[in-house]
């Protein structure tokens, strides 16, 4: 048995069955974690949700941004956006299905005997694994109850930080900002939710949240996408950066857990790249 965590697959199929054809990964016996961002930018965003359900309990999901994009659009809060390729999945016979399957996967995935979790976009320095486990499932409480609505950000007032006068619903909206958006923070945990840089570029006053001398989640191995600008390396104690830009035409990366070991599926040659 092998466990097995892929980075931003963003609807890219063949590289994502090309990279598990490479490790012989056997569904009876095997694990598949994805660190969100399964769907979008890439030719077969439909084909990567109905694989990833049929694995049923061998795979393992976090949600990403593009994640909730999707299912905000399919829940009418949001419009398609210009580099969208989310149509086949809100026109296919079975997208009720898929969207009920994906709004019910977590925001964060804990395995303590293996001393790993996995998120999207990161933990904040001065939370805690027991903090964010109690504050993600506060927020995915709120999505499986009440939707995408009050979820979507709202550009004329960004919410950055968690703080005691936010309502209910402006807490789900930050703890899902943390944990499908952010890329840099402030030591206290306020974000800079427009930085998309590299991390040795990021604004006075932040640091890439895994940066932090003080982060309180430094004994537990950290596996995150969301910032190809890494190009898959956080520079950074136990912590695991899996985006390498496969949407972009670079790669998509996988890494065996028990070891540590990565696989990469070139798609510098895919037609299907969005470009930048």
């Amino acid at each position: 048995m092998a466990i097995y965590a892929v980075g931003d697959v963003q609807g890219c199929r063949e590289a994502l069955l090309g990279l598990l054809e490479q490790v012989r990964f056997d569904p009876a016996s095997d694990e598949l974690w994805l660190v969100g961002d399964v769907v979008n930018r890439g030719p077969d965003s439909l084909g990567v949700l109905r694989f990833v359900r049929s694995l049923g309990s061998r795979a393992t999901l976090v949600l990403g941004n593009h994640d909730l994009h999707l299912l905000a659009v399919a829940e009418g809060v949001r419009q398609l956006r210009g580099a969208d390729t989310l149509l086949p999945v809100l026109e296919a016979p079975d997208r009720a299905e898929l969207m009920v399957w994906l709004r019910r996967q977590p925001l964060l995935h804990t395995n303590l005997a293996l001393g790993y979790c996995m998120v999207h976009a990161g933990i904040p320095p001065h939370w805690d694994l027991a903090t964010a486990t109690a504050l993600a499932r506060e927020a995915e409480k709120w999505l499986s109850t009440s939707g995408c609505a009050e979820l979507v950000p709202n550009d004329a007032h960004e919410l950055s930080e968690l703080t005691p006068e936010l309502t209910p619903a402006q807490r789900a909206r930050v703890i899902v900002s943390y944990f499908t958006r952010m890329r840099v923070c402030t030591a206290r945990g306020q974000m800079d939710l427009a930085y998309k840089g590299p991390a040795d570029k990021a604004p006075p006053g932040y640091l890439p949240w895994f940066a932090h001398t003080d982060r309180k989640t430094r004994e537990t191995r950290v596996l995150f996408g969301h910032w190809a600008a890494l190009q898959g390396e956080a520079r950074a104690d136990n912590v695991f950066a899996l985006d390498t830009g496969c949407a972009w035409g670079h790669a998509l990366t996988m890494m065996r857990l028990e070891d540590g070991h990565k696989f990469t599926h070139s798609c510098a040659n895919s037609s299907w790249s969005a470009g930048g």
